[in-house]
């Protein structure tokens, strides 16, 4: 019954040297920082989602573009990221097309550009967090995995000072260290999923955007003839 105390994940914890605590926190707080974003990445990912999916079904049931431009207007900081495209290529556009001597091709052009860079913007906004994820997934392991071997060679220098070694007096210094091993994995699998699992989805509105900007810009020239 005390062997099974002695090891229990707590004790082991309390008991381990200092840099192996000091690994163990930092995998610690790398983990709810990731947890968090992971949370805050869903939200704003499922927002975006539904938001693109609003915004198509009502530039496509055939509504004024006039219309749709004083709405992306009036509730700009609630617009989804295709609402905010759309909004700069049409303000580029209407701002162009008053101008006698450009080129319907130089309107819609710069139409286009203006719709451009706003996609850029939202997309550096969805991607934002993405590289900490990749970070966490893939240096964790590599630092819980240097806890562990500090920890085995703390438990081995301390066996110097020990006439007979036997399983009972080092099995606790490894297990304090396999559980830096234990920490690193419980912050790296998270994080590679919900990276995978971001990265298609944000990949998958990335072409929707891209989509939209091209037929939207044959809508514009079309309205140029």
């Amino acid at each position: 019954m005390n062997v099974t105390q002695d090891l229990s994940i707590l004790h082991l914890i309390l008991q381990a040297s200092a840099v192996v605590q000091a690994v163990m926190a930092l995998l610690a707080g790398v983990s709810f920082m990731s947890w968090y974003y992971i949370f805050m990445k869903w939200f704003s990912v499922r927002q975006s989602r539904a938001k693109t999916e609003t915004f198509e079904r009502d530039f496509w049931s055939g509504g004024d573009l006039n219309n749709l431009y004083n709405s992306a207007v009036n509730d700009r900081h609630h617009a989804g990221s295709m609402e905010r495209i759309f909004e700069a290529g049409f303000r580029e556009f209407t701002k162009l097309k008053g101008q006698k001597n450009l080129e319907a091709k130089d309107v819609v052009d710069g139409s286009r550009r203006a719709m451009r860079a706003t996609y850029q913007r939202e997309m550096d906004a969805l991607e934002s967090h993405l590289a900490f994820l990749a970070s966490v997934g893939s240096v964790s392991p590599y630092i819980g995995l240097f806890g562990t071997v500090w920890g085995i060679m703390h438990a081995f220098r301390a066996l110097s000072n020990v006439g007979s070694a036997t399983l009972a007096s080092v099995a606790p210094g490894i297990a304090e260290a396999l559980v830096a091993t234990a920490i690193g994995l419980f912050a790296a699998i998270p994080a590679v999923l919900a990276y995978n699992r971001f990265s298609h989805d944000i990949d998958r509105l990335a072409v929707r955007y891209e989509s939209f900007m091209e037929e939207f810009s044959n809508i514009l020239q079309r309205q140029m003839r």
